[in-house]
């Protein structure tokens, strides 16, 4: 079961998967074609449910070397819960399901518990973007740093970091700059997969109610434009209360759509059991997408490094929050007060580490040296514009080489 937003390419990747593995593809998909949904009704037989869909997807289906795609499975909650039945009674067939928004519409008695293994996708990182621009070599070699190294091309690096903040790792945008589409184009392509997002927003009734979700949606981006980015409720809409928009948030968290960082003003482990659930900050789950709600021009390009320090450092701390929230799906942060904020702090084996976001090249970290004051970790860091190297006590990751933070040595 591969999970993940609208558009961040599950059904492209179980296309490949099948093409390049599998003698044929049994394609079916319940968003577009909902009737298929009726191939699941009644009493299930492996016999009878094989013999049906491979009358509907017009492909022979043997076990072994036919791949079955169920796209957007969460339109059909009985397809969903005949998984354990293939798991049971057709182990030799091969089938892969994709889905959109599952935490959402699916309800949680039809999910085939231990018989699938659910695997997440996500907006591309800066890394794979570098990958996906004909930058490889450059990719690799961050991915195989053993040490916080100076890299030579730093200059260059930056440069490409600067073009992901504005085309981001959504793969459709991606593609198309890759193919040298103009700028506009790109907000093109951004601005519909926005509108799809928003549309969905209308399919799904109930506590979470469309218009406030709506609002929540365009609220977010404003509220990363200020100094202070703790999520308030207030400032969606004036008087609002939590009890009014919280189920509405958490639609958002549930599709995809939304990150959460949440605060922790004692950074014991686990982590979680320190997070105070009343107080965090809140995320879009893709820059380039954040660049496009606030309609930011491609001309800040031209303009040195005043993309990182545009909207306070929005996209900068956007940026890091999508590099590390793949790898745990929780991001946290710390606080001493109003005297102290560290942007992120992480969860690595038995320590905790700190991780200060800073735009730009002159940077002062006096709330990481109080931090490390206080609990002494084993790595101080931040993550800046600066090329690698090291600062006393302080580690300076260069932002291209968050995806690789902690480096398990210094240089």
């Amino acid at each position: 079961m591969l999970r993940g937003s609208r558009q961040v390419g599950k059904t492209h990747l179980l296309q490949h998967l099948g093409a390049e593995h599998y003698e044929r593809v049994a394609y079916i998909n319940f968003e577009d074609d909902p009737e298929a949904a009726d191939l699941f009704a009644g009493r299930l037989k492996l016999e009878d449910l094989l013999r049906r869909m491979s009358l509907h997807a017009n492909v022979v289906i043997e076990p072994g070397n036919t791949l079955i795609i169920l796209d957007e499975i969460q339109a059909a909650p009985r397809a969903l819960a005949s998984l354990k039945f293939l798991h049971d009674h057709g182990s030799d067939y091969h089938v892969a399901a994709a889905g959109s928004l599952l935490g959402i519409k699916v309800a949680a008695d039809t999910f085939p518990v231990g018989k699938v293994d659910f695997l997440d996708l996500y907006p591309m990182s800066f890394l794979e973007f570098l990958g996906a621009v004909g930058e490889e070599l450059a990719g690799t070699h961050i991915e195989t740093l053993q040490s916080l190294t100076p890299l030579t091309i730093h200059d260059r690096l930056i440069e490409l970091l600067k073009m992901y903040f504005l085309v981001g790792g959504m793969p459709e945008v991606v593609a198309a700059h890759a193919a040298g589409a103009e700028f506009t184009e790109l907000r093109r392509i951004q601005r519909a997969i926005i509108n799809g997002y928003e549309l969905d927003f209308a399919k799904h009734p109930g506590p979470a109610s469309s218009p406030k979700i709506q609002l929540i949606w365009e609220a977010v981006p404003k509220l990363l434009a200020r100094e202070n980015r703790k999520f308030l409720y207030g400032a969606i809409r004036e008087g609002a209360r939590s009890r009014e928009y919280e189920s509405s948030l958490q639609w958002l968290f549930d599709a995809g759509l939304l990150m959460k960082a949440r605060l922790v003003q004692t950074p014991k482990l686990p982590l979680s059991a320190y997070a105070d659930g009343r107080a965090f900050k809140v995320y879009m789950n893709d820059v380039g997408l954040l660049g496009a709600m606030l309609r930011v021009p491609p001309e800040i390009l031209l303009r040195g490094h005043r993309i990182f320090d545009e909207f306070s450092g929005a996209f900068t701390e956007n940026y890091v929050a999508q590099q590390l929230y793949p790898r745990t799906r929780e991001l946290y942060y710390w606080t001493s007060g109003a005297s102290a904020e560290v942007d992120f702090i992480l969860q690595h084996g038995n320590e905790v580490l700190p991780l200060e976001v800073k735009a730009g090249i002159n940077v002062k970290s006096q709330s990481l040296k109080l931090y490390g004051t206080r609990y002494q970790p084993g790595a101080l860091s931040r993550a800046t514009a600066r090329g690698a190297r090291t600062d006393g006590s302080i580690d300076n990751y260069p932002l291209y080489m968050v995806g690789v933070f902690p480096l398990e040595t210094r240089s």
